[in-house]
């Protein structure tokens, strides 16, 4: 990694094993709800922002629930799901960020959460210190797969794109970083990458424990 000027990563899903929490929380909403099997909805608003995750959701419950009602079940489930304990990191995570911090890289979280949320997350999880920038999803005018929020973490970073290595964990973020011109690395959380995502070119490996042991090309 000693190419790289700087490195970005994602936040839920990738650094912290939030996906599962948030994806089991929806479930019961579904099942309040008598819903079934939504799962595809809620695949497509992973990487998303509150605006498009939105319009996903909301064109999912059409004729099935009322948004505003199912949201605020989904949400309820989640918050008893994590509220008062520390949020799980995902495998690696502690000894990669450190290994990164020793190199002198400068780092930044570009997510599609809303910055403050982000930056409670980071704080409650204890990996707050590592991390020179945040760029939240309500801090873009454009959702991943943009590549908005990626270039506006590089520029944060004073870095080019090109000499960023990014991590992501779903279709929308690779695609965003992709497109932003940097090197990725994706590992996969929820959903495994098909072939036309695959077609990107980028990296794809089973953990962040990997990284350390991975051999990049010379840039």
């Amino acid at each position: 990694m000693q190419h790289f000027a700087a490195v970005i990563f994602d936040l839920d899903g990738l650094l912290l094993d939030t996906e599962r929490l948030a994806f089991a929380a929806f479930r019961s909403a579904c099942s309040a709800f008598h819903a079934g099997d939504l799962s595809r909805v809620y695949m497509k608003c992973l990487g998303t922002n509150a605006e498009m995750g939105t319009a996903i959701l909301k064109d999912g419950l059409k004729g099935i629930a009322d948004f505003d009602d199912f949201s605020l079940a989904w949400a309820n489930e989640y918050k008893q799901l994590t509220e008062g304990r520390p949020l799980p990191l995902k495998k690696g995570v502690e000894e990669l960020l450190g290994h990164i911090e020793k190199m002198g890289k400068p780092m930044a979280v570009a997510t599609s959460s809303a910055y403050e949320r982000a930056r409670a997350k980071l704080q409650h999880s204890g990996i707050l210190h590592f991390f020179d920038h945040i760029v939240g999803g309500d801090q873009v005018q454009r959702s991943k797969p943009d590549p908005e929020i990626y270039l506006k973490a590089a520029s944060a970073l004073l870095s080019e794109p090109s000499r960023c290595l990014a991590f992501e964990d779903s279709e929308n973020g690779v695609k965003a970083a992709v497109a932003a011109g940097m090197t990725v690395v994706q590992i996969p959380d929820l959903v495994f990458p098909d072939e036309k995502l695959l077609a990107l070119g980028h990296i794809v490996l089973e953990s962040l424990a990997d990284i350390l042991e991975y051999k990049f090309p010379e840039q």
